[in-house]
């Protein structure tokens, strides 16, 4: 890949999960249809989710009630602590280049996290920093980070990415938006932002080489 960060850029705003995080989301798919879950393609994917999830995304909705909700669609003898297993089951981890790479921008740009996640993958993502890369890994990666059940909104939707320029009085043009959902790049870039496609075919650390 040829491409390369612009010389304009100031501020880089990275989502988190495909990114940075690596995740799968076949592997929570797998872990619920093990559990019995009937359909559970069709109630949840990357692309469309159902209504409780995007909820639960933005914060509307509790823990308690999100599992009440997936636990209709299991079998009767399925525990709140099984659905917690199998919807963190798609997170991986954070890799420790990709770590370092972070910090080693942060020496030259603005780095803050913008990510939609919820209240049962947040705090095992947490633990999970933690416990690979040291206490307080996020903190020390990141100048803020947004998540978006701490909100109340999420990404696509524009008022978040309004919201984050709004409160680091940032100027869109010199602020990059990397991403690896295609809608949540072109809503960046709908308002000015500059926007990073992460595709399995990007490399950070090429477009950052130097850097």
């Amino acid at each position: 890949m040829n491409q390369k960060v612009s010389k304009n850029i100031t501020t880089i705003i990275f989502d988190l999960g495909g990114v940075l995080f690596d995740i799968d989301y076949s592997l929570t798919q797998q872990a619920f249809i093990a559990l019995g879950a009937k359909d559970f393609q069709q109630q949840y994917s990357q692309q469309m989710q159902h209504g409780v999830f995007d909820e639960f995304e933005k914060g509307l909705v509790s823990p308690a009630y999100f599992r009440e909700v997936v636990l209709k669609w299991l079998p009767a003898n399925i525990t709140a602590q099984q659905v917690d297993n199998a919807w963190n089951a798609l997170l991986i981890g954070f890799p420790k280049e990709k770590v370092q790479l972070v910090k080693r921008l942060r020496n030259k740009y603005k780095v803050l996290l913008l990510s939609n996640t919820n209240d049962i993958h947040l705090p095992a993502v947490m633990q999970m920093m933690d416990e690979a890369h040291g206490e307080g890994a996020m903190k020390q990666m990141f100048h803020k980070e947004y998540y978006s059940c701490k909100m109340g909104m999420r990404k696509p939707d524009l008022v978040i990415f309004e919201h984050v320029l709004k409160e680091n009085s940032l100027n869109p043009s010199s602020t990059l938006f990397v991403d690896d959902l295609i809608q949540n790049v072109n809503a960046a870039g709908s308002i000015g932002i500059q926007t990073l496609h992460c595709t399995p075919q990007v490399n950070l650390f090429e477009y950052f080489e130097g850097k």
